[in-house]
């Protein structure tokens, strides 16, 4: 074949890509300077703010008041005071405002396991040691998830929160371990940093 046959592809291209542009450039004005460039100094979203101050947060109360009774008031009273949280004395204010709350969801589950591996024929087989195959399995689970939230019981803005889950057990004393090791889960991030 005569090179110039394969150069002529080569000069086609070429040619293509010196046709002029269909799109034309545009621009919009500039929007104005906002009212704050007229001070300068420091801009309020310049800094990021000072961390918080976890350490002044000794005591808690419900957020209803009264608290709501059972398993999982006495779980997450248990979290914390683990993390050296208090219930506050009925002659003082709490520190902290807590609301807990259980929810129940689902969740997608998967197994695999594999099968095989059994030795056929001699060592010139190409299955000799076996094929493995896996087995997917999804199966869908009822989880419990225990939310709680602390706000600042002064200024009612929102501190921390936290959540675990955990799947009900076959016996009561199964389903309150699991609640009080996911509500401890549920607090492990407190305080952050």
């Amino acid at each position: 074949m005569p090179r110039y046959l394969l150069i002529l592809p080569l000069f086609a291209a070429l040619a293509a890509c010196q046709s002029p542009n269909p799109y034309t450039a545009a621009s919009l004005p500039m929007p104005p300077a906002p009212a704050s460039a007229a001070h300068p100094g420091l801009a309020p979203g310049s800094y990021p703010t000072a961390p918080m101050d976890y350490g002044h947060y000794r005591s808690w109360s419900w957020a209803d008041g009264t608290g709501f009774g059972g398993p999982l008031q006495d779980a997450v009273s248990e979290a914390l005071d683990q993390r050296g949280l208090r219930p506050a004395r009925n002659n003082t204010p709490a520190d902290l405002v807590v609301s807990a709350q259980l929810s129940s969801e689902q969740r997608t589950r998967q197994t695999t396991d594999y099968y095989g591996g059994g030795y056929y024929g001699g060592w010139g087989d190409p299955w000799y040691g076996g094929a493995y195959y896996p087995v997917v399995r999804t199966y869908v689970v009822t989880v419990s998830v225990v939310h709680i939230s602390l706000f600042d019981a002064h200024s009612h803005q929102p501190v921390w929160s936290g959540s675990a889950e955990y799947e009900n057990g076959s016996s009561q004393t199964d389903q309150a371990r699991a609640l009080r090791e996911a509500a401890r889960k549920a607090m492990d991030g407190y305080p952050p940093g």
